[in-house]
């Protein structure tokens, strides 16, 4: 009897073996050389075009990573839609609402190396991913890239570009440092990410909010390289609902207080906001920073709201009254911002600011 049962139980371990091999190699498929990363919240509009721009790369070695940020509209049916087309597509979970999450989640899921960033609402030109691996290939171990950018194509609601101002982003790494200051220097949406890297800074930080992303490239630029290609390989989608041109002031507050705490950081200091959820109110900034950190945010905050009619037509409006009210400022560019208030449709506002401007009493206490 026991002779007999030798050969069988023999043959069901090699069964179980076989078995166990095959469930390995189907439960845990090799490496992708990239993951793309994308994060959508009522993206229904414009979601297939995105989707449909990615399956059709030239570089085809990749892992598509969708998250369905708590949408309310068509967006998690058409990726589970696409996820049944395609097997590179997975569907990751959302944890937590909001944007900071999203993306954290995303990296965390990412099984390659590099994480390339795409928005659910623009284009990827064929060859995004084919160009930026081989110029990632192309570089030495010892660079220690972490971060490689590209040019982007600003285009309207239809697709049609936008003819904006010359802006040529610096290429390499010493021009992307020296110019950090005054903005990102890298689109957010063009960008190629060490995982690893992100992972290791603490990734996107839900402090900086609607800044998350500047808050990241400082970080990361002080453990690696970082790389812009000059030509352009996304269609960035601008139209009047986005949240950036919602949110000025806060992201504009949220991009000075990353600069101080980056500064901070590389003087030895210790960075005040590394474990916070919630920014302090700005008039605190200079017991967290020192002396001058105030004044400091609010000149970037107006820098950026002065010239733009849709931030003063919003909550930038607040910050231009305060300046005017607080520090009895005076110069061209106030009487220009007070125009383009009147050109923007708001006159009472207007007289607030040219009042303010020559000193009539009483009116510079308007709305």
């Amino acid at each position: 009897m026991a002779a007999t049962e030798a050969p069988a139980r023999r043959q069901r371990r090699e069964h179980l073996a076989r078995h166990s091999r095959h469930r390995s190699m189907t439960a845990h498929p090799p490496s992708p050389a990239l993951a793309v990363a994308t994060s959508v919240h009522n993206g229904e509009r414009f979601l297939d075009a995105a989707i449909d721009s990615v399956l059709a790369q030239s570089f085809g070695d990749f892992e598509f990573l969708l998250l369905d940020d708590h949408s309310t509209d068509g967006t998690a049916q058409i990726i589970a839609r696409h996820a049944r087309r395609d097997r590179r597509i997975r569907v990751i979970p959302s944890l937590r609402k909001g944007r900071v999450a999203a993306l954290n989640s995303l990296f965390d899921a990412a099984r390659a190396g590099w994480v390339a960033i795409v928005d659910g609402d623009d284009i990827q030109h064929p060859d995004r991913f084919a160009r930026q691996m081989a110029e990632i290939a192309r570089r030495p171990d010892g660079e220690r890239l972490v971060v490689l950018g590209a040019e982007v194509q600003m285009v309207g609601i239809d697709g049609q570009p936008i003819a904006r101002p010359a802006f040529r982003r610096p290429l390499d790494d010493p021009g992307i440092r020296a110019n950090l200051e005054i903005g990102a220097q890298l689109s957010h949406n063009a960008c190629v990410v060490s995982r690893d890297a992100v992972r290791a800074v603490g990734g996107y930080r839900p402090a900086y909010r609607h800044a998350e992303d500047y808050d990241l490239w400082l970080r990361l630029s002080e453990a690696g390289s970082m790389a812009n290609l000059p030509d352009r390989l996304v269609d960035y989608r601008i139209y009047p609902d986005q949240v950036s041109s919602r949110h000025v002031v806060e992201q504009m507050r949220n991009t000075a207080i990353a600069w101080l705490a980056h500064r901070a950081r590389t003087a030895g200091l210790p960075d005040p906001t590394e474990h916070i959820a919630t920014m302090p109110p700005l008039e605190e900034l200079d017991a967290w920073f020192g002396e001058g950190a105030v004044r400091y945010v609010r000149r970037r905050i107006l820098d950026r709201v002065i010239y733009s009619p849709e931030a003063l037509s919003g909550d930038g409006w607040t910050a231009l009254r305060d300046h005017v009210r607080r520090d009895g400022a005076r110069g061209s560019r106030l009487w220009r911002a007070a125009a383009r208030l009147v050109r923007a449709g708001h006159p009472i506002k207007a007289s607030t600011i040219a009042a303010g401007l020559i000193g009539v009493p009483g009116l510079s206490s308007g709305v």
